[in-house]
Formats: structure tokens, C-alpha cells, sequence
């Protein structure tokens, strides 16, 4: 009897303490799932409050933290609830987890989010003044970038320029009976040259099926005003004075400046226009050194007039040209058109216009036209420097080649400088040809024989030419109006 006794005791005594234990779990876990309450409560009052109460930081209770992180492995994730294998809950700590994990893990991702965003955003009162300061930047650094480009193009353009004008003079050393065959070959070999190296940009992708599209007609346009400028500069050409064609040709800017206020709608500041003022004086202060005045009136007034009227046609066709590349730009939806789309059809109409003027323009080189068959053969063989021509052609074909290499690529590097830029751009940069080249001849250049004297207003037209391109590019007043738009 004892001995059943004393079992039913320790039976009681270990039942007893197994309840206290249950007990004492219980308030463990009822302590716990109250400091998470608070914690969700207090999660709530910061996320409604946040726009008036600055975030607070709370601290994971270390016994929360090893609760959180108790039998993570065995826990699936189901609509942000955690059960087990069978959809039910499979312990007491997964109830704790269950109750705070989908929100503890939102709550304390989303209050990260907040502060990164809080940290890395600008307050809604400044974010204008941000957004303006990163345009004015990108503007900058836009216009920047389109300055050097221009810079680079114009000093690329003025370095061929001058290499074009030394190289047609030494190319009429070995061609001097034959200047109007080297002009009919540089016309017609462009053709094949410049068709050659659409076709491979074409193959390469450069050049699209939409650029060839394009309307030919304003092409047409520039065919025949590159013809008339053509025959009109020669027949002028062949009456004037050498000193007499530069002084003359100053009138180009001037009608680029007249052409392009009408038909482009540019409006030029007093800098800009008193700038192309000292360009054309300096030019002419350059080359007209005592003769070139009197052999400009000597000639007559008919054919100065005639040489006007080609630079006339020749600023047409550059405006003509830069209405192109406008007007592309809209039918490609802000894409450019090729140059050599540019180049190779204005060129071959050209030619087809010049193979009509043929009659007109060999009477202006003193050419019957029935002699023209002879004249292109022999100036063929003094091209290729063969036969009884190898004598008195001396220096080709060399020179006659590298003349039109230079000049071809003296027109692309015009051509990509009037695209970026404008057509006023264009021309003062090959206008600033033109006392470089005269002091060029000073030097002792092969096949030229004696070099010339340096004229006497040699360094007072090229300091007035520096001078008026400085005015032309100084635009304080532009730069000042273009940064006040944009804060306004």
C-alpha cells in the first residue's frame, strides 16, 4: 500500500511540475506576443505620422529576435502566413512568426525604402530647383560639346580650304592648257567616287532606305544652282584679275547672311553682323593692296556684277542645303540624312546640268565646241603624263590628284560644317582661307617658281579678319537670354 501510494505521489508530483512548466512557457510567450503588439502598434502611429514625426528606430528585444529566427527552415510561406506541410500551424514559436512575419518583414522593408528615399530625395520644396540645376547642366554640357564639334569641324574645314586653293594652283602647273578638262574631271569623277561610298554605307547600314526616299526635287534645285554658279564664276572669271576675284567674292557672305534672314527666319545680333563686316574688310584690306582696286574697275562693271551674281548662286545653294538637312530632320523624326546622300545626287545632277551648258562654257574657255574631242584627248594624255605630252606636263598626274582628293574632301568637311552649324558658319570658315593661302604663296612652293611678295596690308587684314571673328563668336547678350529662359 505504501508502495502504491508513493507511486500516485511522484505520478502527481512530475504531473505538477509539467503544468508549471506549461505555465511558465505560456507567460513566456504571452510577454512576447505583447512586445510585438507593441511594436505593430508603434509601427502604425510612426507610417500614419510619418509626414509630421520624424522616423523612430526600435530595438528587436534579443528574446523576440531568437524567437523570429526559431525553426525558419521548416517554415513555408503561404499569403504571408506561416503553416506547415498540412496548412496548419505546427508550433507555438510558428504562431509568433506567423502573427509578425509577412508585417515585420514589410513593415521594416518599407521603413528602409523610407529612409533610403528619405536620404536620397530632395524635399519636395527643392525638387524644382533640382530638376532645373541637372537641366542647366545637361544644356551645358549639350551646348558644350556641340561648340567643340563645331570648333574642330570649322578648323578641319579651314586646314583643306587652304590645302584645296594651293593644290588647284599646282595642279594648273602641269595643266595650264587644260584647266577646263580638270574642272570636267573633277565634276564627273566625283560622281563614281562619291556613289561609291554611298553604296558601301548603304551595305554597312549607315545610309537607310528612308534617307534614299527623300524628295529629289530640292536636289534637282541644287544640281542646277552648282551649274549656273559654275558657268557664271567662269565666264567672270576669265575677264577679272586674279585680285579682282577675292575682293568680289566677299559679296558671298553677304548674300548667306540676306538669304538665310528670309528663307530660314535667323535673326543676327549686332556682334554677329558688325563681326562678318570686319571678315569682308579684312579680306579685302588682304588682297587689295593698290592693284586690286584698279583692276577691278578696269575690268568693267558688267562682269563684276556677273561674279556677283555667282556668289549669289552660290549662297543659294548652301542655304538650299541647309533647308535639306531641316527638312530631313523632320521626315526622320529627328535622324540626319547622310552626307553622301547629299553629295552624290546634287552631284550627279550637276553634271547632267553642266553636260548641257558643255557648248556654252567651252566658247567661255576659248574652245570651239567642235574641238572638243581633241582637246579632252590631249588633255587625257597630259593628265596621265604619256606620250609626246610628258615633256611639257611635269608634275602630273601627282598634282592633279592630290588637287582633287583635297577638294573633294574640302566639300564633305563644308558640307558636314554647314550640317552642324549654318551656312554664315561655312562661309567664314572658307573665307578665312584666304590670307592663309595668300601668305602661302610668299613661301617657296615646288612648281610655282618665284614666290610672291607678302602684299603691304597683309597684317592689318588679317588682324581686322581675326578681329571680326571674334565679334561674330563673343554672343554675351545670347548666352545671358538663353540661361534666363530656362530658370524662367
Amino acid at each position: 500500500m505504501s508502495r502504491f501510494s508513493s507511486t500516485i505521489f511522484h505520478a502527481l508530483i512530475v504531473c505538477l511540475i509539467r503544468e508549471i512548466r506549461i505555465l511558465i512557457d505560456l507567460y513566456t510567450h504571452t510577454v512576447d506576443i505583447l512586445v510585438i503588439y507593441e511594436m505593430l502598434t508603434s509601427y502604425r502611429r510612426m507610417t500614419a505620422g510619418a509626414a509630421a514625426t520624424p522616423a523612430v528606430i526600435h530595438h528587436i528585444p534579443r528574446r523576440l529576435s531568437v524567437i523570429l529566427q526559431m525553426d525558419r527552415p521548416r517554415l513555408q510561406f503561404r499569403g504571408g502566413v506561416g503553416v506547415g506541410e498540412q496548412g496548419v500551424l505546427q508550433s507555438r514559436n510558428w504562431v509568433i512568426e506567423a502573427a509578425v512575419g509577412s508585417t515585420r518583414v514589410r513593415g521594416l522593408r518599407s521603413t528602409g525604402e523610407e529612409e533610403v528615399k528619405r536620404k536620397v530625395q530632395p524635399p519636395n520644396c527643392c525638387a524644382y530647383d533640382h530638376e532645373h540645376q541637372e537641366a542647366v547642366a545637361v544644356e551645358k554640357s549639350k551646348d558644350g560639346d556641340r561648340r567643340v564639334e563645331v570648333v574642330v569641324a570649322a578648323a578641319t574645314t579651314v586646314v583643306l580650304g587652304v590645302g584645296n586653293r594651293v593644290l588647284y594652283k599646282l595642279a594648273l602647273v602641269p595643266l595650264k592648257q587644260y584647266s577646263f578638262f580638270l574642272a570636267q574631271l573633277a565634276t564627273f569623277g566625283y560622281i563614281v567616287v562619291y556613289f561609291s561610298i554611298l553604296y558601301l554605307r548603304y551595305q554597312a547600314g549607315k545610309v537607310t532606305d528612308e534617307m534614299l526616299s527623300l524628295p529629289k526635287f530640292p536636289l534637282v534645285a541644287v544640281g542646277l544652282l552648282e551649274a549656273l554658279a559654275a558657268a557664271s564664276g567662269m565666264a567672270a572669271g576669265a575677264i577679272l584679275s586674279g585680285a579682282a576675284i577675292p575682293i568680289l567674292s566677299q559679296s558671298f557672305l553677304v548674300w548667306q547672311l540676306i538669304l538665310s534672314y528670309i528663307f530660314l527666319g535667323r535673326r543676327y545680333s549686332f556682334n554677329q553682323l558688325f563681326g562678318c563686316f570686319l571678315v569682308a574688310v579684312g579680306v579685302i584690306i588682304t588682297v587689295a593692296s593698290g592693284s586690286g582696286a584698279d583692276s577691278l574697275m578696269g575690268a568693267g562693271i558688267f562682269w563684276s556684277l556677273l561674279m556677283i551674281i555667282s556668289f549669289l548662286l552660290q549662297a543659294a545653294d548652301t542655304i538650299l542645303k541647309e533647308i535639306i538637312f531641316l527638312d530631313a530632320a523632320q521626315r526622320l523624326k529627328g535622324g540626319s540624312v547622310d552626307l553622301f546622300v547629299i553629295n552624290s545626287f546634287g552631284s550627279a545632277y550637276q553634271a547632267i546640268f553642266i553636260c548641257l551648258l558643255i557648248p556654252f562654257l567651252s566658247n567661255l574657255w576659248g574652245i570651239p565646241f567642235s574641238q572638243l574631242p581633241n582637246y579632252f584627248k590631249d588633255g587625257s594624255a597630259c593628265f596621265l603624263n604619256i606620250g609626246t605630252m610628258s615633256k611639257s606636263c611635269d608634275g602630273a598626274p601627282l598634282l592633279p590628284l592630290l588637287f582633287i582628293i583635297v577638294n573633294m574632301c574640302f566639300n564633305i568637311s563644308l558640307l558636314h560644317l554647314l550640317k552642324i552649324s549654318s551656312a554664315v558658319v561655312s562661309c567664314l570658315a572658307s573665307t578665312f582661307t584666304v590670307p592663309i593661302t595668300v601668305y602661302l604663296f610668299t613661301l617657296p612652293l615646288p612648281y610655282t617658281g618665284v614666290a610672291s611678295s607678302l602684299p603691304p596690308g597683309f597684317v592689318a587684314g588679317a588682324i581686322v579678319l581675326l578681329v571680326g571673328l571674334l565679334f561674330y563668336t563673343w554672343r554675351p547678350s545670347e548666352n545671358s537670354k538663353h540661361e534666363s529662359s530656362l530658370v524662367s
